[in-house]
């Protein structure tokens, strides 16, 4: 079998709550073998996804949380890849923010629960706070620029801090928590593969902490 890897791209758009629009640029990461693969999350152009994922099949969309500029296509991703999707139950109230019904093939991530993605397997690790079903998927199997192991960790956490918690469905010291008990307490080495902006490590960010909790949200 031949070794899952990582494939990264940048798509760029908006996301809207509360009233709000801003622009943004997301990171999309598709991961796999030469034959299958799991996407998470597909934002903004599911061209721009679809040259990641090449002639393998999609089996998975994986959702770290349903904010419009990670989780508004993830129902057309589905429809054009033939995947079902992936998502924590605690994010419908946000997926009702984007979408009218629930989603088609619509499959319940739990924390704990493992993915198997080639020879690799995704850990997910629910992480509350930034929205209430905010997920990260954790493997000790794959490499990031020959790094390992590595965590793809949606809007937790960033290079530099935790993710905004000022909208709606959002709690800064839920993150805080989120972040010291299932992230911090992974091995230093960890790269940090986020959803927007520069990959970080665990080690790098973990001395941090008091002052994001000093600066607040």
């Amino acid at each position: 079998m031949a070794q899952s890897t990582i494939e990264h791209r940048e798509t760029s758009g908006t996301f809207s709550l509360d009233g709000g629009t801003w622009d943004v640029d997301n990171n999309v990461w598709v991961v796999g073998d030469d034959q299958g693969c799991v996407v998470i999350d597909p934002a903004h152009d599911l061209d721009v996804v679809a040259d990641a994922v090449g002639s393998r099949t999609v089996e998975k969309i994986l959702l770290t949380h349903a904010h419009d500029d990670h989780a508004g296509l993830a129902v057309e991703a589905a429809g054009r890849f033939g995947a079902p999707i992936f998502l924590h139950p605690d994010e419908q109230p946000l997926w009702k923010l984007t979408h009218s019904e629930p989603a088609p093939s619509f499959h319940r991530l739990t924390d704990g629960f493992q993915l198997p993605v080639g020879d690799a397997t995704l850990t997910v690790i629910h992480t509350p706070g930034h929205s209430p079903g905010s997920v990260c998927f954790y493997s000790q199997d794959l490499e990031w620029n020959g790094a390992s192991p590595v965590v793809f960790s949606g809007d937790t956490l960033f290079q530099g801090g935790p993710g905004a918690t000022g909208r709606s469905y959002s709690d800064f010291p839920t993150i805080i928590a989120s972040i010291t008990d299932r992230l911090l307490v992974l091995p230093k080495d960890t790269v940090v593969l986020t959803g927007h902006g520069d990959s970080t490590t665990i080690g790098a960010e973990a001395p941090h902490r008091q002052e994001w909790i000093d600066r607040g949200e």
